[in-house]
């Protein structure tokens, strides 16, 4: 049996275990919300003790907390942030009461028993920890800055070495010429170079995307409190709290200029869930790529290999596959899933109160952090490593009938399909039967179907 200590809350007393930093709301949380197992991202308690961090600086600031309890409370957030297991103390599902009511009141609990030791004074959760605040505008805030932290120090710089990634080596192939493909049928020669390069091209535009998503993330309702009229809190609270996070993240955020928004919708993580999207789009395009640039070794496009990380099979001997763009490509399907979640979820604003904000919170920030991880892995283990089979890629190119569009400014488009489908029937080079097939001199046709000519205008 594990000992336990009564904690009395505002419904009555109940057992918490003895050692558990916590209390009698978090313990009912725990009791009450059997549901995944699944915990909050830790990066959104982080993000949330130093809301609780800037709210307390906020407070002093604005002397309606007293500095005893108000320094208590900031390094009882101070040394929770430097836990390597800080999330022992936060116990609560994801799935609970949907304004997150459960772990604000889990991080209130937790701050203020440990304040409590560094203070002349006991820390209450409510009337210290929480002091101008509710789990209404918290939670919001802390999905806003969770998110915006994670943006601008992890996905943005992640994508944009990836970007550099892809560009370097686009230029190490610059040399090759391929054969391009539309319906996955063959088409005119592209450079390999081209084909990175749009890649490249696709990622920036992703990087614009999210880019521009970062004011509004980094607006907060924080200052609201219950409904968005700021009952409780300081006149000054929004704007004071606001400059005391943004120098404890060195990231600018500001209060809301209508904080009912805030509360009442997820309209923001809607909009950065849906750029996330936009870029698993993007990085599942680039696994898909090249898996099938990869296929083979023999019966397959073999363009490239890929680096072996690992056998591919348990059954099949020498067997290798394209493992980082699979996992690249489920986590970006995982993140299109997110995606509907939170759009579920965004709709869920009832009034003066989103009631979805957990699964939101977890969502957005699995996806964020699913993007990360992915695009540092496929560039690092994919792209920078991968080998060109020349041999492969000419066999193909050279023989490609399609390669008579070049002529069809000379000899028109009916008289280049007749050369195109003889050169299928008879399995020749297309060279060869232009050559039979018009007047065109040979040296004329290998200049006018010179592969690496055709990729450029």
């Amino acid at each position: 049996m594990t000992a336990t200590r009564a904690e009395r809350d505002s419904m009555g007393e109940l057992q918490v275990p003895e050692n558990a930093l916590y209390g009698a709301q978090t313990q009912r949380a725990i009791q009450n919300f059997p549901v995944s197992g699944q915990r909050m991202p830790e990066a959104f308690v982080r993000a949330l003790i130093t809301v609780k961090k800037a709210a307390a600086q906020a407070n002093m600031k604005l002397k309606v907390l007293d500095k005893d309890r108000g320094q208590a409370i900031v390094k009882a957030c101070d040394e929770l942030l430097a836990l390597d297991d800080v999330m022992q103390h936060f116990p609560v599902d994801i799935f609970q009461t949907g304004s997150g009511t459960s772990t604000n009141m889990n991080a209130n609990e937790v701050i203020a028993r440990l304040a409590s030791r560094y203070s002349s004074e006991e820390v209450h959760p409510n009337d210290h920890v929480n002091y101008g605040q509710s789990s209404n505008d918290v939670i919001p805030t802390t999905i806003h800055v969770s998110a915006a932290i994670v943006l601008s120090n992890e996905l943005i710089p992640a994508v944009e070495r990836l970007v550099r990634t892809i560009e370097v080596k686009a230029k190490s192939v610059a040399q090759y010429c391929k054969t391009g493909r539309t319906h996955l049928m063959d088409a005119m020669p592209v450079g390999m170079d081209q084909s990175l390069l749009a890649w490249a091209s696709q990622l920036k535009q992703q990087v614009k995307t999210l880019r521009a998503v970062q004011p509004a993330i980094q607006t907060l309702a924080q200052g609201g409190t219950a409904v968005g009229t700021g009952v409780n809190a300081h006149a000054d609270f929004a704007t004071t709290f606001s400059d005391a996070l943004g120098e404890l993240t060195d990231i600018a955020f500001k209060p809301a200029e209508n904080f009912f928004a805030l509360i009442g919708s997820q309209d923001t993580a809607v909009t950065l869930s849906g750029a996330t999207k936009s870029l698993a789009v993007t990085l599942m395009k680039i696994a898909n790529d090249l898996r099938w640039m990869n296929s083979g070794p023999l019966a397959g496009l073999g363009e490239i290999a890929l680096p072996a990380l690992q056998p591919g099979s348990s059954i099949m001997p020498g067997k290798v596959n394209p493992v980082i763009p699979e996992a690249v490509a489920m986590a970006s399907a995982q993140v299109i899933g997110n995606d509907t979640a939170i759009t579920v979820g965004g709709q869920s604003g009832n009034f003066e109160l989103n009631v979805m904000l957990p699964m939101i919170a977890s969502n957005l920030l699995s996806s964020l952090s699913l993007m990360t991880n992915s695009a540092t892995l496929i560039g690092e283990q994919a792209i920078e490593g991968f080998t060109v089979n020349q041999n492969n890629i000419e066999a193909a190119l050279y023989r490609n009938p399609v390669l008579v569009t070049a002529l069809n400014p000379v000899i028109g488009y009916a008289k280049a399909a007749e050369i195109a489908k003889t050169a299928y029937k008879e399995n020749k080079p297309v060279i060869d039967v232009a050559e039979a097939m018009t007047d065109i001199p040979r040296g004329e046709l290998e200049s006018l179907l010179d592969p690496k000519k055709l990729t450029t205008p």
